[in-house]
């Protein structure tokens, strides 16, 4: 089998991994335990940070790499690790404009979240959550490489990885289950793996570590279990930090199903935006900008003052410039546009009393007087009680994992001697102390291309080291030897050509089966295709994404009405753009999640699906449960 680099987890890190190797001329295989690729990436709301970055400087924004890094000291506070602060803010102008350069995506908008000095936090023009628009463009080019050059990039979907092998402190590859078979794969291992604010399991983290967190909702998908998190310490990794989890203050309440232990997450940009937190009197009690954990604490303390339920109130100037979240989440049931009067109903106070709440605030933006809570930045005033207003209901959910696996600034994975594994490094919300005690908003997405950069390109080191050297521990002496081929009639390409040397041995038999039940796993799809007949415990059975051109919409017309009584899990069809989808049998392999879907039953869902998807998934993922076309409706799905 050719040496490749392993990479665990295909979120943002371990895709930001992946293209770092292939991109150094090394082979990969990435493996997720999900029958989609993108994780929690996908969810994120409020975009990317980046310090001096080319958008910043046309923007005459005059931010500094330094300033930066002090903010995110500050944020870390007592469980700061300067070193890796140093890599994540210094290398972040750079992992942008390698997002906006490689993958040519838009990333020319910028915003000031809670905790920031300056406006630093980027995301796009288009329609879409920069989470999604980032971890998709990345996924869609894995796809393609997979499928043009297997041989260099191979994609295993549903491929649980259970143990990471080592001889002494060198680790030599790991071993997965894909339909309930185990395979043994070698070579260096990154694991990206993500956190475990979902991790409600019988060895919960959570419970162990912060059982006050285990009753809260999380908006992290049902796979971040810690599953990283629980291998590498079995091996001798050092955790550090596990205390620290990250309560965001605005999770989304939803009125019909306020105790959902899923709830979506009120992007940090509403209130980055001008967006106000009342009490049940109508009352601000804090500063919206102040850092994440702090905002929480202050909830709490409105919850035992008896102040709850909290509502996030965004006026008419800041939810045009959040046009597109504010019908994201009012799509979905969990936002409602109101007048002042409505308002004031809503809440139960008076109307005098929210008067006197906007009016004192306009007062703090204007500079006559001083806020008591200490807010320094305002947009998008004043707030006026004959405006009309975007309002959501509040509380905390579990979110980020800053805890994890001890790391170098290399990316290395260290043990509880404090020393790096050979072959062994970590990035995403794995890699513990890259936060310290609280995460700024803007810096997941940060540190998943930042620290997957970093671990890409030492592990590709790792690896060219070890075959220039002649030895990959057990895998090089199975391999044998390089020959190099020039071929005078093509001048600058020069094959490489391993062979079965002398050290191969009978162990060269495993190698080989573990390499074609590889060929026979690998699929060229980032998420599940969804067919009638398939099976989704078979990847094998849904593993290639449909070609575009063969997709036709079958003649069959259904008028809303028809769609709407198919209204209930079991029994759940969807219309998007002009087509109908039955999605029934389909709800937990949403990459979204059921959730997601369950808002939307029997409903057109077309604006939202615009704002996080590309038409073309629906040809390329979906069309085998297309059912057919709405009737009176033109299709509208470019593609």
């Amino acid at each position: 089998m050719a040496p490749r680099v392993i990479v665990v987890g295909a979120g943002l890190s371990g895709l930001s991994a992946a293209h770092t190797i292939y991109l150094a001329g090394g082979n990969v295989a990435l493996l997720d335990k999900n029958n989609f690729m993108g994780g929690n990436s996908t969810k994120a709301t409020s975009g990317i940070n980046g310090a001096l970055t080319q958008t910043q400087v046309e923007e005459k924004i005059g931010d500094s790499v330094k300033q930066f890094y002090e903010d995110t000291l500050k944020s870390a506070r007592e469980k700061a690790r300067p070193d890796l602060i140093k890599v994540l803010t210094y290398k972040s102008a750079a992992a942008v404009e390698w997002l906006q350069e490689v993958f040519n995506l838009d990333l020319t908008l910028v915003s000031r979240l809670g905790g920031h000095s300056f406006p630093r936090t980027h995301r796009g023009h288009d329609a879409k959550f920069p989470g999604m628009a980032i971890t998709y463009a990345l996924m869609q080019r894995f796809e393609e490489l997979a499928e043009a050059e297997p041989e260099r990039v191979q994609l295993i979907k549903k491929a649980n990885v259970k143990k990471i092998n080592k001889d002494g402190n060198t680790v030599t590859g790991v071993t997965y289950l894909f339909n309930n078979e185990e395979t043994t794969v070698e070579g260096p291992v990154i694991l990206a793996t993500g956190g475990y604010a979902a991790d409600f399991s019988e060895t919960s983290l959570l419970k162990k570590w912060r059982p006050d967190t285990f009753d809260l909702s999380t908006t992290n998908g049902a796979h971040a279990t810690g599953d990283g998190h629980k291998m590498l310490a079995s091996i001798g990794a050092n955790e550090i930090d596990m205390d620290a989890v990250q309560v965001h203050p605005t999770g989304l309440v939803d009125p019909k199903d306020p105790t959902a232990k899923t709830k979506f997450l009120a992007a940090e940009a509403l209130r980055g935006e001008g967006g106000l937190l009342l009490n049940s009197k109508g009352q601000r009690f804090t500063d919206e900008l102040e850092h994440r954990d702090y905002v929480s604490n202050k909830l709490w303390e409105q919850k035992a003052a008896n102040q709850w339920p909290i509502r996030l109130v965004l006026n008419s100037k800041a939810s045009n410039v959040l046009d597109f979240h504010t019908r994201h989440y009012s799509g979905r049931g969990l936002m409602k546009k109101m007048t002042g009067a409505e308002l004031v109903k809503d809440i139960g106070c008076s109307e005098a009393e929210l008067s006197k709440t906007f009016k004192e605030y306009n007062s703090y933006a204007d500079g006559k007087e001083q806020d008591p809570f200490g807010k320094k930045y305002y947009h998008n005033g004043p707030f006026d009680i004959n405006d009309t207003f975007h309002v959501a209901l509040m509380e905390p959910v579990l979110h980020f994992t800053m805890g994890g696996i001890e790391i170098n600034d290399q990316a290395q994975c260290l043990n509880n001697q404090g020393k790096p594994f050979d072959g062994l490094f970590v990035c995403g919300e794995l890699a513990g102390g890259v936060h310290g005690a609280n995460r700024l908003g803007g810096s997941s997405l940060l540190g998943c291309v930042v620290y997957g950069r970093v671990a890409g390109d030492s592990a590709s080191k790792y690896l060219f080291q070890k075959v220039l050297n002649g030895s990959t521990s057990v895998a090089a002496q199975r391999l044998g030897q390089i020959s190099l081929h020039i071929d005078p009639s093509q001048p600058g390409k020069v094959s490489v050509e391993w062979s079965q040397g002398a050290g191969a041995g009978a162990s060269s038999g495993a190698s080989d089966s573990a390499q074609s039940r590889m060929e026979q796993q690998s699929q060229a799809s980032a998420g599940p295709v969804m067919t009638k007949n398939g099976d989704s415990d078979d990847p094998a059975k849904v593993s290639k994404p449909n070609a575009l051109k063969d997709f036709k919409v079958p003649d069959d017309e259904y008028t809303l009405e028809e769609v709407a009584k198919h209204n209930k899990k079991e029994d759940l069809w969807i219309a998007v753009k002009g087509v109908v989808m039955n999605v029934t049998d389909w709800v937990e392999e949403h990459p979204g999640g059921p959730q997601a879907l369950f808002s939307h039953m029997g409903k057109d869902a077309s604006e939202e699906f615009e704002m996080l998807h590309d038409d073309e998934v629906i040809p390329k993922y979906a069309a085998g449960i297309v059912i057919g076309r709405v009737k009176g409706q033109e299709i509208r799905l470019e593609y």
